[in-house]
């Protein structure tokens, strides 16, 4: 006994452990200690991979998506700071807030104060910004799947999303959107998905109520989460008392005050928002789909060539995750009842998609490097074509003019003037020209006063362009300087360019796939 004792003190083997058995042991203990390491080595360097990714991901993405991603923000941030710009109808009547404006509009005071507010900084900043909350988002993704599924998973849903197209075109872009999807990772992280020393019920809530903040139908996609944490929560009236309303009512709050600031009068624009874009139905105005759009087009694209590995995680779906799977279901079927839609509406659940991606790829074993592979090839094409090609005229176009910024002091005669016949809000606007130049666009808000027979100025100018230029400018001294058209355009208003001798000073690439009154290409005419 005391021999045994012995060898067991000193870690010889004993009669009862065969020194070959010990052997296996500790090779086993070897081998889970370099997976360990490796484990280790690729979770430290996730950070700094996804920084350096998502800031070359800013700089490759040099086209136009909506009008919202200047419109909503950066125009709203130039006029805050700069004290000129132009705010759009959604301004006027209070249904926009001023809290996602704002976060840019410290960028741009910070470089005014500097005397840095040069246009390319004013531009690139704030997707620099994005980009680097991005990044943020990305490795919370990584590290929420590392403890709920295992690194083996973490590793490939992390993967997915760095893999995902559309990801990689809307995410560093200044629209609401991205904010909100962005805010709906973090607050992820801190959600009860699983029980775990990082859940945090103030904080996931705090970041759902700023992501409802910047974007009111962030709801949707929270409610059934939301429930489901109140179903399995062990005292229900504490979470909502104690928790849920005082950060709603704090965040609400916040957002009001700044609201109240910057429209100089009480108002509640959340309440706003909902009123005229779930009651009076405003959207509507904007176009309308079909019911079934996002089911059989809308989600299609925006998930791209993850589509298949993505039915695969659903089939592998742990109870944990299935509220992921009915969260994505539910915000589908939700969207698909509002007559105007939109790809960008959709995008907050993509994260939650790549989760299943993971798991899918994570179990192809045999399948797992050919996948990849295609998801890499197919997502990458996808990207470049869509970040460096599709709809850059408009950019390009702006900075074009910018050369027309050095003539606006006397004596240099006339004083420049733009004319966008475009459809409205083709273009960006001061945000991306930052000089007081005069601009001129079609204008296209909505009937808010119930007229049977409202027609915006936009469908007035494409319904007669020659009759429209000529009761808009009677006279030639009245005329702007540059005329800025999209090709399909140019033989209907021949008559109007000739006759007031402007000539083409610019042709821009626009798209592959022009549509409707978007051409292939932009035209610079000056006079």
């Amino acid at each position: 006994m005391e021999r045994i004792r012995a060898r067991f003190l000193f870690g010889l083997p004993t009669s009862s452990e065969p020194v070959k058995l010990r052997t296996r042991k500790s090779k086993l203990y070897s081998k889970d200690k370099a997976n360990d390491g490796i484990t280790g080595f690729f979770g430290g360097s996730v950070t700094v991979f996804s920084v350096i990714f998502r800031l070359v991901n800013c700089l490759l993405v040099q086209t136009s998506f909506v009008p919202d991603e200047y419109w909503q923000s950066l125009e709203i941030s130039h006029g805050m700071v700069f004290k000129y710009g132009y705010e759009s109808w959604e301004w006027r009547e209070g249904i926009r807030g001023y809290s996602y404006p704002l976060f840019f509009a410290v960028i741009y005071k910070i470089l005014h104060l500097l005397r840095y507010d040069t246009v390319q900084l004013l531009i690139l900043l704030p997707r620099v910004a994005q980009a680097l909350l991005t990044a943020l988002a990305d490795v919370k993704l990584y590290h929420l799947v590392r403890r709920s599924e295992g690194p083996d998973v973490a590793k490939w849903t992390f993967f997915c999303q760095l893999c995902s197209w559309f990801t990689w075109y809307c995410c560093t872009r200044t629209l609401t959107n991205s904010m909100e999807t962005t805010l709906t990772v973090l607050a992820l992280y801190y959600y009860p998905l699983c029980t775990d020393k990082t859940h945090n019920s103030w904080k996931y809530l705090s970041l759902v109520s700023w992501a409802v903040v910047v974007r009111p139908t962030a709801l949707v996609v929270w409610l059934p989460l939301l429930f489901h944490h109140l179903w399995r929560a062990e005292n229900k009236l504490k979470l909502i008392t104690h928790q849920g309303l005082p950060v709603a009512a704090a965040a609400l709050v916040s957002s009001a005050l700044i609201d109240c600031i910057f429209y100089g009068k009480w108002i509640f624009v959340q309440w706003n928002f909902l009123k005229f874009n779930i009651f009076h139905n405003v959207g509507k105005f904007y176009g309308t789909h079909p019911w079934h759009w996002y089911l059989t087009q809308g989600f299609v694209a925006v998930i791209g060539p993850h589509l298949p590995v993505f039915l695969h995680g659903c089939s592998l779906t742990s109870t944990r995750h299935r509220v992921l799977l009915i969260t994505i279901i539910w915000t589908l079927l939700v969207y698909s009842f509002l007559a105007h839609k939109e790809f960008r509406f959709i995008y907050p659940v993509l994260p939650f998609c790549m989760i299943f991606c993971g798991m899918s790829l994570a179990q192809l074993r045999a399948w797992r490097s050919c996948a990849a592979c295609a998801l890499l090839v197919l997502n990458l094409a996808a990207a470049f074509y869509t970040g460096l090609v599709h709809q850059r005229g408009v950019l390009d176009l702006m900075a074009h003019l910018q050369h027309l910024c050095d003539i606006t002091d006397p004596p240099s005669p006339p004083e420049p003037e733009v004319l966008f016949l475009m459809p409205c809000h083709s273009t960006p606007f001061y945000s991306h020209l930052h000089c007081p130049v005069r601009l001129r666009f079609l204008e296209c808000p909505p009937d808010l006063t119930g007229k049977q027979d409202y027609v915006d100025e936009a469908a007035l100018f494409y319904a007669d362009p020659l009759r429209w230029l000529g009761s808009s400018y009677p006279n030639t001294s009245m005329l702007p300087t540059h005329v800025v058209l999209f090709d399909p355009l140019e033989k209907e208003i021949s008559a109007f360019l000739d006759g007031n001798k402007f000539v083409k000073e610019a042709e821009l690439f626009h798209t592959h796939l022009p549509e409707g009154r978007v051409g292939r290409k932009i035209f610079v005419y000056k006079q």
